[in-house]
């Protein structure tokens, strides 16, 4: 996966076999708004208008409870922004570790940023509504394959990211990037990360038409991969599907930063914004429950996924994995059990630690940086403006999945 090699790298845009079977693709369930226009174009001023899945998620009753304060997200991606009006306050000293022009608050294409105000956005100035606002960000900034392209660049910059990462004062490790590409080391990062007591989130990848080969990091097996449904709940066409999802989230049709010029939003799609969605429904329930692990955050989360009518417990959909993120459903109504604090929900293996999750201010701060709380007031880049399934995001949703979607789960994934 490193750039020395040549691999290329993608943002998700647009393991040993742990299940036996693919399975037929249908839907999580039908919402109850309406469908929009996929077309790039600048959305409207209202950009907030446009973020449909927070109704549907029940956002608004979730945040009466918790806002994910308290939990920080290391977002690894092409930078982050804190000077857009909804992050302004949110972003905490980062690391570059692309080693290329810029540094960490320097977001080369929009897309670091977007993902951080999906995650921790305060919604102030127009700007996008985050999930969980009373989250904070940790930029680590690595290079996609245009920028490997560009210029010179760190070619081990995905591993040392992970590992900054995971040194860091971060609970939480969101990756909406990818590569068909494994690596030894960028393995032994991912490992580190799980041996730090960190809940990892990657993009399954946007090339199911195309292939559909497994994408690295959300492959291995210590890594929560994250596949994107539309606002009707079915699984997008490019959203990739087999034995390296273990979750889906709302990623069709999403706001996110035109370019790096942070001047407009269009519309997207992708499993980048699943991922993204996916961190912060974790930042939520995590919120809420300080003292868990990150084994007991992802097993309610598992428990507590929308699923289909009729399916089993202990069994995994290619397209859906344990099913669609509703951290309503645990934090309003209790569903799901924490279980055992040092057992993996990915690999059912024991943990090498399960630290608390909130690190001591003594705690090592990201490498090339001062202390992570320390709050990044500006970019050196500016910007101009400163029963069926229930409650399946939060709200009733009649189910229409067919019931080959689901399927025994024959192998699960080791180390």
């Amino acid at each position: 996966m490193t750039a020395g090699m040549g691999q290329a790298r993608k943002r998700s845009e647009p393991r040993t076999l742990r299940r036996g079977v693919l399975c037929t693709l249908a839907a999580v369930g039908m919402w109850t708004v309406g469908i929009a226009g996929m077309a790039p174009a600048a959305v409207a001023a209202d950009v907030q208008s446009k973020q449909w899945y927070l109704k549907a998620m029940g956002a608004e009753d979730i945040w009466k409870s918790v806002t994910g304060e308290g939990i920080k997200v290391a977002v690894i991606d092409t930078g982050v922004n804190p000077s857009t009006p909804s992050l302004r306050g949110q972003v905490l000293k980062g690391f570059d570790a692309s080693e290329s022009k810029g540094e960490a608050t320097d977001d080369y294409t929009g897309h670091g940023t977007t993902m951080a105000e999906l995650i921790a956005g305060t919604g102030k100035g127009g700007g996008l509504q985050g999930l969980a606002p009373g989250a904070k960000i940790i930029p680590m900034r690595i290079s996609d394959t245009e920028r490997q392209n560009e210029q010179a660049v760190n070619a081990h910059d995905s591993e040392d990211a992970i590992r900054a990462a995971a040194d860091s004062d971060a609970q939480i490790i969101s990756m909406s990037f990818g590569s068909e590409f494994a690596s030894v080391q960028e393995l032994e990062a991912v490992k580190y990360a799980e041996s730090k007591g960190k809940l990892f989130f990657a993009s399954a990848g946007n090339n199911a038409e195309k292939g559909n080969k497994l994408e690295y990091p959300a492959s291995y097996p210590q890594v929560v991969g994250v596949a994107a449904i539309d606002r009707n709940g079915r699984v997008g066409d490019y959203s990739q599907h087999g034995e390296s999802v273990d979750i889906a989230a709302p990623g069709n049709d999403i706001p996110g930063w035109c370019d790096e010029n942070f001047k407009s939003y269009c519309n997207k799609h992708g499993t980048s914004a699943a991922t993204a969605i996916a961190s912060a429904s974790a930042a939520l329930i995590w919120s809420a429950h300080p003292d868990w692990t990150a084994n007991q955050v992802l097993r309610v989360m598992f428990d507590s996924a929308a699923r289909p009518e009729g399916s089993k417990k202990g069994t995994l959909s290619n397209y859906l994995g344990h099913g669609v993120v509703r951290p309503g459903a645990h934090i309003n109504r209790g569903l799901g059990k924490p279980g055992d604090p040092n057992l993996s929900p990915l690999t059912n293996k024991k943990t090498t630690a399960s630290p608390a999750p909130s690190a001591p201010a003594s705690s090592q701060a990201p490498k090339g940086g001062s202390e992570s709380d320390a709050v990044v007031t500006g970019s050196s880049k500016s910007t101009d403006d400163g029963g069926q399934l229930g409650l399946i995001i939060g709200i009733g949703a009649a189910v229409v999945i067919a019931v080959g979607a689901f399927a025994v789960i024959r192998k699960r994934r080791s180390a």
